[in-house]
């Protein structure tokens, strides 16, 4: 019986795995008509809806943000979204903090996370964006150049390890002449 239940499992993780290397997304700038499938992809992602409610208050209240949603066959299967962050005593810094990420739980490990973290990177880049702040896998964010900020004397407002808290320059030494704790918008407070 065992071993029934062993190859049914190898032959599900082969389907999916077949049906993940089929999946070609588009990754594009969110639309309002994209915000209902968002917030269910984000509910669905987290178990539960508050990183959906999230997303909805930070657009609300974040002066300016970047939000980007992956489609497969018309539908919103990925969604990530930027906003700014403070660095405490130096308001004039353009930085951005990534968060939240969500892909499909039947998509996940199928690169859309990685196509929207390099949409997104290059978005940020092209609005003038110098650094970006992440609290996240430290097993996954370092292979977009993300490094533990500790590096550069900056710290999180939350009480984290070090080593999920961390940096990507955008522009080379943007972060040189700089150290303190990175403040988040305050709708990440209530979540």
């Amino acid at each position: 019986m065992r071993r029934r239940s062993i190859i049914n499992t190898i032959r599900t993780a082969d389907t999916r795995k077949l049906m993940i290397r089929q999946c070609k997304v588009n990754v594009r700038d969110e639309t309002s008509a994209d915000r209902a499938a968002v917030f269910d992809l984000n509910a669905t992602a987290f178990s539960d809806d508050a990183e959906a409610r999230l997303v909805d208050a930070l657009r609300e209240s974040a002066d300016e943000y970047i939000s980007m949603v992956a489609v497969d066959n018309q539908e919103i299967v990925g969604h990530i979204m930027f906003t700014p962050v403070t660095l405490e005593t130096f308001e004039g810094l353009r930085l951005m903090g990534l968060a939240p990420m969500a892909v499909s739980p039947s998509l996940q490990r199928a690169g859309i996370g990685s196509e929207l973290v390099t949409a997104g990177l290059k978005r940020c880049r092209s609005q003038g964006v110098g650094a970006v702040a992440v609290l996240g896998h430290p097993q996954y964010y370092p292979r977009f150049g993300f490094m533990p900020s500790s590096q550069w004397g900056i710290k999180s407002e939350y009480d984290v390890p070090e080593d999920v808290f961390m940096m990507l320059e955008l522009s080379t030494g943007y972060l040189q002449d700089y150290k303190g704790k990175i403040r988040y918008n305050t709708a990440f407070a209530r979540l």
